[in-house]
């Protein structure tokens, strides 16, 4: 280990630009067993590992950098999902440079250890050996509900089945997986590698019902009478609205509304044409990883120009740095310090341009960030399309109220050190309950949500 000093940081291989823009398959390339042994034997083995405590969900990540580096796969493989629901999908999507990467040691001179991709390898090269992950063979007669299979929910389910608890999980669309299939594209996270989770989770015993709406299609009070414990993961999916003249016009839309809508093409079931880029010139606001979903997605699909417009400078930018430059790779055009002031449209209401002004950081005495809008800087952009990547909210559910299940002013799912609700026995967990974040906290509030159910209901 330590060899840092004559090893650099090699990320794995991209796809060329050219070749990567025509469709949607990853970019990436998984290391070979050698180029993830080097890789992680540039690690320094810290005594108090900065890179296990900057991840969510607390991951082992210097032991299985370690057993890597020995060439151990069976022994990475263990360690690698006891702490993770499945680890294949955090190290494709996880923000590795805000988190365990970010915290490396060696970030500032050396280069942090590609974490991200070793943990992608350890799954991949495993699953390709024949490995799988463990559950449970020894089952309980409990039975929980779990509404939502997203990240939330899937890692609830899994560490249920571990403690021999029989999952049920309701899903309002018709695929399962939540964000992870309907807002992640395929570039960054194949849909293939969510399903083989989704299958092998059925295999263990996870009863999925798809096309179900909790408080719809059927009652929260059949789940109640029914289950043993609920465990709600819904997610925040009411997406942030600009609140400018123009956004609800023709050729404006959301970001998820147009994820999904490509999604659902790439998988072959029905979509909305009038939601297509092709040969138009295409907005997005906002900065954050969707911003770049949105952007990288438009090109693919032949956008005659994708443009990222962000309030402010580049540095500010809340998506990954990794996002960001792929993007940029790819043709991706940026804008900075820019605010959205009207959506410009013509006699039939449909979007001809977007209107902006300028605008500048400063900050204050107490040392808070404040955004000024510049005087008389108002300029316009050309667009046909127009894409909000503004953040999510809470959607408040008249179930949760009716049930005695409190929310905050913000509509989140209040729960205590337990994640259990204010009604006892429904517990929460994800981006119901911390708002928007992201898919490795969700998954960590599905992992403890799941260990707190199984000890109420199993001591």
């Amino acid at each position: 280990m330590q060899n840092f000093i004559f090893n650099e940081r090699i990320e794995p291989k991209k796809r060329a630009v050219n070749e990567r823009i025509k469709d949607f398959r990853e970019i990436y390339e998984i290391y070979n067993p050698n180029e993830a042994a080097t890789q992680a034997d540039r690690c320094v083995q810290c005594g108090d590992p900065y890179c296990h405590n900057a991840c969510p969900l607390h991951n082992f990540i210097p032991h299985w950098l370690k057993t890597v580096a020995e060439k151990d796969l069976e022994l990475a493989f263990k360690i690698s999902n006891e702490s993770s629901p499945f680890p294949e999908i955090m190290g494709r999507v996880c923000p590795q440079d805000r988190l365990c990467e970010g915290a490396c040691t060696l970030n500032e001179g050396y280069g942090a250890i590609t974490i991200g991709a070793i943990e992608t390898f350890i799954s991949e090269e495993g699953f390709k050996k024949g490995m799988r992950p463990d559950f449970c063979s020894k089952k309980t007669d409990k039975k929980v509900a779990i509404i939502g299979s997203g990240p939330a929910g899937l890692s609830c389910a899994t560490y249920l089945l571990r403690a021999g608890i029989e999952p049920h999980v309701f899903e309002r669309a018709d695929r399962a997986g939540g964000l992870l299939t309907y807002g992640i594209p395929n570039f960054k996270l194949d849909k293939k590698v969510i399903q083989r989770r989704i299958d092998w989770l059925i295999e263990a015993g996870m009863k999925l019902n798809l096309n179900v709406e909790v408080g719809k299609s059927l009652e929260f009070e059949e789940l109640l009478e029914n289950y043993d414990a609920i465990f709600i993961g819904i997610g925040a999916t009411k997406p942030r609205r600009a609140g400018i003249e123009g956004e609800n016009a023709i050729g404006a839309m959301m970001a998820m509304d147009f994820l999904t809508n490509i999604q659902r093409k790439i998988f072959g079931d029905s979509y909305d044409k009038d939601k297509e880029v092709k040969d138009k010139r295409v907005v997005v606001i906002g900065g954050g990883d969707t911003a770049m979903d949105c952007v990288r997605t438009s090109i693919r699909e032949g956008a005659a120009k994708a443009i990222c417009a962000y309030r402010r400078d580049a540095a500010s930018m809340p998506g990954s740095r990794k996002e960001v430059k792929n993007a940029q790779e790819e043709g991706a055009e940026f804008i900075y310090n820019v605010a959205p002031t009207k959506i410009l449209t013509d006699e039939e209401n449909k979007v001809i341009g977007v209107e902006f002004v300028k605008t500048i950081s400063t900050t204050t005495k107490d040392g808070k960030r404040k955004l000024e809008v510049i005087k008389n800087s108002e300029f316009t952009i050309d667009a046909d399309v127009v894409i909000f990547a503004l953040g999510f909210e809470n959607t408040p559910l008249e179930f949760l109220a009716k049930h005695g299940i409190e929310t905050n002013d913000w509509g989140a799912i209040k729960i205590n050190k337990n994640y259990e609700t204010t009604k006892p026995g429904v517990y929460a967990g994800g981006d119901c309950y911390r708002g928007a974040h992201l898919v490795v906290t969700a998954s960590y509030d599905g992992r403890e949500a799941a260990k707190a159910i199984a000890r109420k209901l199993l001591d």
